[in-house]
């Protein structure tokens, strides 16, 4: 009797003094926070913007097929402009919106409230300051990809679910326009003393610095991008931006480092390698005028065939099924797992610099010497020797003196070469410059006679936004993958 007491007070001590506490905390779930760190949304928001303009899933990216740098091999869907079967806008659209765009403002939204109870030192301000100055940048980079995917978007009542559920179209011109003053304004309010997100800035690793000089470069390839739409006011927005500062060597452009492990891996290597599909290889188009100049980068961006040592470089028909044996492959390179992503470079810089020459803005420098700078960079990311570099600069059909064409197609078709790999800012550029000389297909999907200038929009805002998706259409005239965004003029 005497041990069953003992064993029954302090079961019973338990019970009295869990009825004296505070239970409250029983409906908290510690691990599910309700909360998170500005800091993680940032990350997470940043490497699906680099996820999705570096992943060659056809799923999520047909940019490399559209830009004709690569070839399918068993299903050439996607190359002949099926846009609905596994829909691919809806997709691009929700990546940015949901994945990206969401996670910075809601990171933006934390700041601004830490910003507004703000008690700690000087500096601490100013870190916090440059964050905010970042997202800013970085939102409107995304907008920016939109805006050049599809023409009109939402974007003043986008993101805000409850005020506006469902949000109207902006003109994509005025979007524009304020996406350069916002580049503008962050640009020039980053304290470049100052540190930021550090390690949890996947791109620069918190240097602010780097990363005004990331937003006046975009300013300046927008501003160009516009040029066509309005000479003076992108004039004037690349003068401004050059003298906030561009990118002016390879080390300052924008890449982002992927892991060695999946899922942090580079896009590429999970589709390509990890997948074990073999579903793509170069394109003939693009082989094809490699081989015409002898260019040095075929063997930095293609296998050779039949075998190494044969000097052969062949690639598969586009917008045809292929026999993956039977032609070059993709260089390994980029497929392996910490591969960078890329969303802006040197060597895209002084080409856009060599146009604006052309198109009567005073950057300084010739049209020639930015060429012959761009062409140089990129032959040097691509580890090339620098005695070939000036061999091929020499060739009389590389020498902007004496290379085919009017400027445009000078330009375009050594940007294209340069921009391997980044299909979209390839497509833009083509779109911008009408050169290469690109063609459909001989079959092709819905009709679609030539390379398409846009996505058509998301069918889910065909069906949920009606509305206002019938409003954009109106004002665009209709929603075909041919029609031109608002600065692809000519």
């Amino acid at each position: 009797m005497k041990s069953r007491l003992l064993i029954l007070i302090p079961i019973i001590s338990l019970f009295v003094s869990s009825c004296t506490d505070d239970i409250t905390g029983l409906n908290t779930d510690v691990k599910r926070p309700t909360k998170t760190e500005a800091e993680f949304l940032f990350t997470n928001a940043e490497h699906a913007m680099v996820d999705q303009v570096t992943s060659t899933s056809v799923n999520f990216n047909v940019f490399r097929l559209y830009a004709q740098y690569w070839a399918e091999v068993q299903y050439p869907q996607e190359s002949q402009y099926d846009l609905t079967g596994r829909k691919i806008p809806d997709n691009h659209w929700l990546v940015y919106y949901r994945n990206v765009l969401r996670d910075y403002k809601e990171a933006r939204d934390i700041l601004v409230g830490q910003k507004a109870g703000f008690s700690g030192t000087a500096l601490e301000a100013k870190i916090l300051d440059n964050k905010i100055a970042i997202i800013d940048i970085a939102s409107a980079y995304s907008y920016g990809i939109l805006v050049d995917t599809f023409g009109d978007i939402p974007y003043t009542q986008a993101l805000n679910i409850i005020d506006y559920p469902l949000p109207q179209y902006d003109d994509a011109q005025t979007i524009y326009r304020d996406l350069i003053a916002k580049l503008t304004t962050a640009s020039e309010s980053l304290d470049q003393n100052a540190e930021s997100y550090g390690a949890a800035d996947l791109i620069y690793g918190g240097n602010t610095a780097k990363w005004a000089k990331f937003a006046n470069t975009l300013r300046l390839r927008m501003a160009i991008n516009m040029d066509d739409t309005d000479h003076g006011y992108a004039s004037t927005q690349v003068l401004a931006a050059i003298t906030d500062g561009i990118f002016t060597q390879s080390s300052q452009g924008a890449y982002m480092t992927y892991a060695t492990t999946q899922p942090n891996a580079n896009p590429l290597y999970v589709d390509l390698v990890a997948s074990g599909r073999n579903d793509f290889i170069p394109a003939n188009t693009f082989v094809n005028k490699l081989n015409a100049l002898q260019d040095p980068r075929r063997s930095k961006y293609f296998t050779e065939y039949p075998a190494a040592g044969s000097g052969q470089y062949v690639g598969g028909v586009y917008g045809t099924v292929n026999v993956y044996g039977n032609f070059s492959h993709i260089t390994p390179t980029i497929q392996t797992p910490t591969y960078p992503g890329v969303l802006l470079t040197y060597s895209e810089t002084e080409f856009l610099l060599a146009e604006a020459i052309e198109r009567g803005i005073a950057v300084g420098g010739t049209a020639a010497g930015h060429y012959n700078n761009a062409v140089t960079a990129s032959l040097e990311d691509w580890g090339v020797a620098n005695v070939t570099i000036a061999a091929y600069l020499a060739k009389t059909e590389v020498a902007y003196a004496t290379a085919t064409g009017n400027w445009k197609q000078k330009i375009g078709e050594q940007s294209w070469i340069a921009f391997y790999n980044r299909g979209f800012e390839a497509w833009t550029s083509y779109r911008r410059l009408d050169f290469p000389v690109l063609a459909a297909p001989s079959f092709t999907f819905n009709d679609i006679t030539e390379v398409p200038k846009r996505y058509s929009y998301p069918g889910i805002e065909q069906t949920l936004n009606r509305t206002n998706y019938q409003a954009a259409v109106a004002k665009l005239g209709n929603d075909k993958a041919t029609t031109h965004v608002f600065w692809d003029k000519f």
